[in-house]
């Protein structure tokens, strides 16, 4: 299939907003279309994207298992953006810069999630490991719900090597860990920084943890030991965006 699956009304009405020519077709099931689904079919009609209609059975074929809301899209397969962009945009730009750095994260949604709370806090660019890892998927996009046509994925084949790229051009790389001594909150963040979340379960490898400068945990109070890593992203994610906040003002990096 060379073709990706937008599932969804919010992450369709996202890609119609931000890169409609990437979209071949939109699917509606038969039958009565809600106001919001004349809507996307309206814009749909406007930039003359095709349209069809399908029995629902067959957009819950393709949808494997998701809320398709009645509607799917076909678009261009996702492209990963090369890792030399990256490297050429932290060597020139003087500014505070946010990597997010995503060791080994499997779960689509829990990935989906980060990419929309990144998205949130204007951290632009986002490096993954090629094996290991989920990627860009139908359930990836949903769950971001089209924060993920705002960023720049990066897909690498030695995530150590990248990270020693970055500490070249002068970034601090800062790993959260369940078993740091350092809270989250008690550091202060350099504005050329790496941060790095690890898998569902393991955490961090320890080859990656040993390249960070630095490990930071959030405290837990109650009887659980650890958050879910997009929930954990998060909130380390929001405190880092609050220091920073007063400097780069809100605006992308990148």
């Amino acid at each position: 299939m060379n073709y990706d699956l937008v599932i969804g009304v919010n992450p369709i009405l996202e890609k119609l907003k931000t890169s409609p020519e990437e979209i071949s077709a939109i699917l509606f099931a038969r039958g009565p279309l809600r106001p919001v689904l004349k809507s996307i079919e309206s814009d749909a009609q406007k930039l003359q994207i095709e349209i069809k209609f399908v029995e629902a059975k067959e957009l819950d074929h393709l949808a494997q298992g998701q809320s398709h809301q009645g509607v799917l899209a076909r678009v261009r397969a996702y492209s990963y953006a090369p890792f030399s962009e990256l490297e050429k945009i932290v060597a020139s730009e003087a500014r505070p810069q946010r990597v997010l750095i995503l060791d080994g994260i499997t779960d689509p949604r829990n990935f989906g999630a980060i990419l929309r709370t990144a998205e949130a806090v204007a951290v632009a660019h986002i490096i993954i490991p090629k094996d290991r890892s989920v990627g860009i998927t139908p359930v990836v996009l949903k769950a971001s719900a089209g924060a993920a046509n705002h960023l720049r994925i990066h897909r690498v084949t030695n995530l150590r090597r990248a990270i020693t790229l970055l500490k070249g051009e002068g970034f601090w790389i800062v790993g959260l860990d369940a078993n740091a001594t350092e809270n989250y909150d008690s550091k202060e963040y350099p504005h050329k920084l790496g941060i790095v979340l690890g898998s569902e379960g393991r955490g961090i490898r320890p080859l990656i943890s040993q390249e960070c400068d630095y490990l930071v945990r959030i405290p837990m109070k109650g009887k659980i030991s650890t958050l879910n890593v997009a929930v954990a992203g998060a909130i380390l994610l929001y405190e880092v965006s609050r220091q920073h906040n007063g400097i780069d003002k809100g605006k992308p990096n990148g």
